[in-house]
Order: structure tokens, then C-alpha cells, then sequence
């Protein structure tokens, strides 16, 4: 049984249905710490309808959810929302505006991705303040507010998605499949034994301090 400290609710979506906020976008990201590929952000409206709560259990904060939980989700989440996008910056953006502003950046274009203008967004910790919608930043958004977690779902599953075909298909041997751009140990050694590649972000340490990397 999951606790219910790490389980989402629509609390701050109803309040702003009430208030005739009707299109609230939740929006989070995926990929900020890793070393490689993007940092890909997602976006869902979910229906102003409290049952979707129900419909959507199981959804919760990414990180606390298993690979097959989160396919099997994206799915359902996608068959939910009323709309829904995922945004991206790549290494390059990273590297030129340094990690917040490209988490930033890729927030902003998920909701462009949208086709419709929400009313109101609920974003996980952040604020985008070249955006004019309204907007709450909700520290542990994803714990806390349903569209939040299904954001951080689709940015999730996207960007995994994307470094275990792409990604690891271009640069087979960084085993992108295996750490998704991760720092782990895997990841380290084959930085060591072949240096950078073009997805690499060399403003990320240890890449930007090991000089023997390039």
C-alpha cells in the first residue's frame, strides 16, 4: 500500500477549478542531474473531474515509480489528459545557459507543445518568469499534485525512452541503455576509455574538470 505522504491528489487543481481555472497544466522535468542527453520536461491537463483521481491511481512522483509501472501509466496518463506535451533542451542548450535555464526552456516549450493556453500552471518547485500565465511553483509538486506526477511520468518515460534507443544506438559503446546518462560507475568508465560524445553536457562535472576527457 503506497503512504499516503507519496501519494498525489487533485487538492490544488480543485482549488483553482473552483476558482474557474478550468485548463491546469501540471509540468515537471526528467534528466536534470544526468551527465548526458537532454533534460526533457512534461505537460498534462488533466480534466477538471475529481474522479480522474481514481482513474489515475498509481500515478505518483516518477522517482518512486518502478520502469514497468511507469510504461504501463504513460499510457493511461496519455489516455486521460485532456492534452498533454513533453519539451526538451539538448546538451548544447544546457551547456550555453547552464541547467536551470535549459529545465526552464523545456518547460516552456512543453506548453507551447499543448496547442491550448492553460489557465494556470502548476510546476514542480520552478517558476517561469517569462511566462504571463499564472502560475504556483509547489515545492515536492510531484508528491503532492496529480498533474504534477503525471508530468513528471511522461518527461520520465520520454527521455528513458529516448536514451535507450537513440541515444544508445548513436554512441553504442557509453551503454546509454544501461544508465540513461547517469553518473554511474558504468557510465565513468567508458568516459574514461573513450571520452565525451557530441550528447555529452561538458559543463556537468566531472567532465568539465577532467581535462584527460577530452
Amino acid at each position: 500500500m503506497m503512504s499516503h505522504k507519496t501519494t498525489p491528489t487533485l487538492e490544488f487543481e480543485t482549488a483553482l477549478w473552483n476558482q474557474g481555472f478550468l485548463i491546469v497544466a501540471g509540468i515537471d522535468e526528467a534528466g536534470r542531474g544526468a551527465w548526458a542527453g537532454p533534460v526533457m520536461a512534461g505537460a498534462a491537463v488533466l480534466p477538471a473531474d475529481p474522479k480522474v483521481l481514481n482513474r489515475l491511481e498509481g500515478v505518483r512522483d516518477s522517482k518512486l515509480m518502478t520502469p514497468a509501472e511507469r510504461e504501463t501509466m504513460f499510457d493511461v496518463i496519455r489516455a486521460e489528459a485532456k492534452v498533454y506535451a513533453v519539451g526538451e533542451a539538448d546538451a548544447g542548450e544546457i551547456d550555453r545557459v547552464g541547467i536551470l535555464n535549459a529545465t526552464k526552456l523545456a518547460m516552456k516549450r512543453a506548453v507551447d507543445g499543448l496547442g491550448i493556453c492553460p489557465d494556470h500552471l502548476l510546476i514542480d518547485y520552478v517558476r517561469l518568469h517569462d511566462v504571463t500565465i499564472p502560475q504556483t511553483g509547489i515545492k515536492h509538486g510531484d508528491m503532492l499534485s496529480l498533474s504534477i506526477a503525471c508530468a513528471s511520468v511522461l518527461a520520465k518515460v520520454t527521455r528513458d525512452r529516448f536514451m535507450r534507443t537513440t541515444a544508445a544506438e548513436l554512441y553504442p559503446q557509453y551503454r546509454f541503455d544501461q544508465h540513461k546518462g547517469y553518473g554511474t560507475k558504468l557510465h565513468q568508465q567508458a568516459l574514461a576509455q573513450y571520452g565525451p560524445c557530441p550528447i555529452h553536457r561538458r559543463s556537468f562535472r566531472p567532465l568539465s574538470e577532467d581535462l584527460t576527457l577530452f
